[in-house]
């Protein structure tokens, strides 16, 4: 929160975004190596989308609907 506000520090949503799927990419090289035997995972997105899920929420973000 900023002292003269109370509101919450802005968050650079696309540095945010894009660190998670920087991340997201090297894990999941790693898995189509090492758990697919180097076979092109079809799946990929929902496999992105459970890792980022679970980093961010580590990181302490979640989703919030705008109200």
């Amino acid at each position: 929160m900023t002292a003269a506000t109370n509101e919450p520090e802005a968050v650079d949503t696309i540095a945010v975004i894009l660190d998670h799927l920087r991340q997201a990419a090297d894990a999941h090289g790693i898995h189509e190596k090492e758990d697919l035997g180097g076979v092109y995972d079809e799946q990929w997105p929902e496999w992105y989308a459970q890792h980022m899920a679970e980093t961010l929420r580590a990181a302490g973000y979640r989703l919030e609907r705008a109200q």
